[in-house]
């Protein structure tokens, strides 16, 4: 097999593609062939050494992946070889195998393509859990996400107009906000034009005639936290999915106070560990979402997994709508 590998996080310049032994499945495990894998936020974080999971050294990055069962670990009941399944184990899947935890495995039906199926966990199960379950989100009320033609963001405008929400959809160019209109959004904010620091609370205002947003999806953090959250309505609930921005913001809690608000903190990985149950329930509902045509995700483009460094590069610039994803 072929890898990336990072044997010291200080950034994707010290990755390096390297052949290594095929292994083979322990008990509970599978080897999977990868056909594709996406790209997301932590898969930078972690070769910078910044993320909050700090894998043991060297090891292959690439959180979330789709492929093939090529082995099959003592234990693997549910998996046979030659089945085709996604998994977000956190690492390997940048390269050509790896190994995964049967458990984190999700069986693909037919018609669900590769490309699809490694852009899928990580955002629709995260938006997921942020509305439906964190939030409760209810049929007729209003949602503004804030990164909205991101990954994360994409899918929260999906699974939000699936409940039957309002859907405000903030983004940085003209080309994203339209993006997010084709998505279903209702309404749009370029905060390159409406700012956090002059504009954005007006505009959130205006879209909402004054009630606020019942519901904030913030994977951003930073600058865009504060002004968003003063704009919150009563009994309102602020998803705290991620810091996208960089800085981790402070808010005023007497804020909370004022607007009878909530402050609610959405940590996927851990509630798919601790309640593994409720999860797998979940994954299920949004399988059958993918059949219906409900939710898809946006693949901003594919890339052949030798160029892991470029797509990083494309990553960091900004640009991309939905996730880009590499693929074998």
């Amino acid at each position: 097999m072929q890898a990336w590998l990072c044997e010291n996080p200080v950034g994707v310049e010290a990755l390096t593609w390297k052949e290594l032994p095929t292994p083979e499945p322990k008990a509970g495990e599978v080897l999977i062939e990868i056909q594709a894998a996406s790209l997301n936020f932590p898969d930078l974080l972690i070769v910078q050494n910044k993320y909050q999971m700090k894998p043991a050294l060297p090891f292959v990055p690439g959180s979330e992946y789709a492929g093939v069962v090529r082995a099959v670990g003592e234990g693997a009941k549910h998996l046979q070889v030659g089945q085709s399944v996604a998994c977000l184990s956190g690492t390997g899947g940048f390269g050509t195998h790896t190994l995964a935890p049967a458990a984190l495995c999700m069986p693909l039906p037919p018609g669900f393509p590769p490309v699809d199926a490694a852009a899928f966990i990580m955002i629709y199960a995260t938006s997921w859990h942020a509305l439906m379950d964190r939030a409760a989100l209810k049929a007729g009320e209003t949602v503004l996400v804030l990164g909205a033609a991101g990954g994360v963001g994409t899918a929260a405008i999906q699974i939000a107009k699936a409940a039957g929400a309002r859907v405000l959809a903030a983004a940085s160019t003209d080309d994203k906000c339209e993006l997010c209109r084709q998505l279903g959004a209702d309404a749009t904010i370029n905060y390159s034009v409406h700012t956090p620091q002059a504009g954005l609370r007006d505009e959130i205002k205006r879209l909402t005639d004054g009630k606020g947003p019942d519901v904030i999806y913030d994977p951003v953090g930073g600058d865009f936290a504060e002004p968003a959250f003063r704009s919150i309505a009563w009994r309102g609930r602020y998803l705290v999915v991620g810091f996208a921005s960089g800085p981790i913001p402070s808010l005023p809690l007497n804020l909370t106070l004022l607007k009878g608000a909530s402050i609610v903190g959405v940590f996927w990985g851990d509630f798919a560990r601790r309640e593994p149950q409720a999860n797998a329930q979940m994954m299920q509902i949004l399988a059958g979402m993918y059949a219906k045509g409900q939710v898809k995700p946006v693949i901003d483009q594919t890339l052949p997994m030798s160029e892991l460094p470029r797509a990083y590069a494309i990553m960091g610039s900004r640009s991309v709508k939905g996730k880009l994803v590499l693929v074998n």
